[in-house]
């Protein structure tokens, strides 16, 4: 598939078809996973099993699987020739890529001089309807791979980045998550671009190596170049501002706190539960992206602030994991992490890993950290007490009960209380705007008034008590 076709096909997935679509409605689609010497069986089913939620999220119907144990991806059609025909049962396509030899003769890989006819394509099925449409691989694959799979397949592939971009791309609400997955979608594409275009540079190159598929290639290159330089110069000054506000933040009473955590581990919902709010709470990955930041509730003094951070998963695309920087700067900045683990996940050891080493990558890993085990109200009696004690000091939780929930809310007003001071002030009866600014800011813990104003001791954090006192 052309890089265009490759970026409209992109597009077009990101569009639809709906996600609350029935079942039935949805377009059927076939998964491929490569076993990898070193991957574990259980590691292994789970990344399919994620791929499989990524499709469904994606509004495609799962239908088959077909997997094969490798040393490495380094063959130009992912899967060997029984396992590629395999494939094009599902699909309808030929089983093999026009111009290798055929399946069954001595090698997949050697190149023959047979015209490419669709009249050698693997006879259809008599329900037609059933055939995949979508070919889900879970590995990143080279343009030539994933060129090679196409023909074969006859039908569109995507690998695990291009599927993740595509949710990506559909659930960017905010005009600085648009424009970073935009951004993250050229990086990605670009290299397709050169190489679909390296045929033709070879073939009509003219004097001197010149010619038009040359001219196409730069053009390509340079559009694609100046287009990720608008976006980044655009990217800067939203950004500029999402700083601004980051700053604003800082510099006020509150303290703040991030929700980290895998994809689908409960972020959305236990943060709907700390501030009463009626966000999005969705069954699937990527549900929300863009960062949302609402205070605890009930309020406290100083105000707590709870952001929701997009949720991390295996092999994250680089360019993603750079392009959404506000939404890790939240954590990064944040006084306290909350790491959301979905306990009921027989994975989520390996999900606590991925999530740790990101943060490891955002220079944010050595935050203060709750670890909430969550999900809890899922496991059995003995599953619970096993993880009570391995993990001692995390939080093993339901975000759907009201009683945990206070639960972890004391556990976080406790965190900011062990760093706070009290101290006295004296406002004269002149100046009585400042008493309220004490109860704005702070916890009051006595209230008198005398002749000379009123005598008010209060609990805050170091740094607010001495900004008030040069203030007051």
């Amino acid at each position: 598939m052309h890089p265009a076709e490759n970026a409209a096909s992109l597009r077009a997935m990101s569009a639809g078809p709906p996600r609350n679509a029935p079942e039935a409605d949805r377009p059927p689609a076939v998964i491929v996973g490569i076993q990898l010497q070193g991957v574990s069986d259980e590691a292994f089913a789970s990344s399919l099993t994620e791929l499989e939620r990524l499709g469904k999220t994606l509004g495609l119907q799962v239908i088959g699987r077909v997997t094969q144990k490798r040393r490495g991806l380094g063959t130009t059609t992912v899967v060997g020739e029984g396992k590629l025909k395999e494939l094009a049962q599902y699909t309808g396509g030929r089983g093999f890529v026009p111009g290798f030899a055929r399946p069954g003769s001595r090698s997949s890989l050697e190149e023959t001089d047979e015209p490419d006819s669709q009249d050698e394509a693997v006879e259809d099925s008599e329900n037609e309807s059933q055939h995949a449409v979508t070919v889900l691989v879970d590995q990143d694959l080279s343009p030539t791979q994933m060129r090679n799979l196409e023909k074969a397949t006859g039908v569109e592939v995507l690998d695990r980045s291009m599927v993740i971009l595509s949710i990506f791309q559909r659930h960017a609400r905010t005009r600085e998550a648009k424009i970073q997955v935009e951004i993250a979608r050229l990086l990605y594409m670009a290299p397709r671009l050169r190489e679909a275009n390296a045929g033709s540079d070879r073939q009509r190159g003219g004097v001197g190596g010149k010619g038009a598929g040359e001219s196409a290639l730069e053009l390509g290159r340079r559009a694609t170049r100046d287009r990720i330089a608008e976006l980044r110069r655009a990217l800067v000054g939203v950004q500029r501002e999402a700083d601004t506000q980051r700053g604003r933040r800082s510099n006020s009473a509150t303290q703040t706190v991030a929700l980290v955590g895998y994809t689908n581990a409960g972020k959305s919902r236990l943060m709907r539960a700390l501030t009463d709010d009626a966000m999005l709470v969705a069954d699937r990955l990527f549900a929300t992206l863009d960062t949302t930041v609402r205070i605890l509730v009930p309020e406290t003094r100083p105000r707590i602030l709870i952001s929701d951070t997009v949720g991390f998963i295996k092999d994250l695309p680089h360019d993603l994991v750079a392009s959404f920087r506000s939404t890790l700067e939240e954590a990064k900045d944040a006084d306290l992490h909350l790491h959301v683990v979905d306990a009921a996940d027989p994975a989520f050891r390996n999900q606590y890993e991925v999530t740790r080493e990101v943060l490891t990558e955002i220079a944010a890993a050595d935050h203060p950290c709750l670890l909430i085990l969550n999900k809890s109200d899922l496991l059995d009696v003995d599953r619970r007490a096993a993880l009570a004690e391995e993990f001692p000091e995390a939080i093993l939780m339901s975000a759907h009960s009201a009683a945990d929930v206070s639960r972890l809310h004391a556990r976080i007003q406790a965190f900011f209380e062990s760093s706070m001071e009290e101290a006295d002030f004296v406002i004269p009866y002149d100046q009585q705007a400042k008493v309220s600014l004490l109860h704005e800011r702070c916890r009051v813990l006595s209230e008198r008034y005398e002749e000379d104003g009123a005598h008010i001791r209060v609990r805050a954090p170091a740094s607010l008590l001495g900004g008030l006192r040069r203030e007051i």
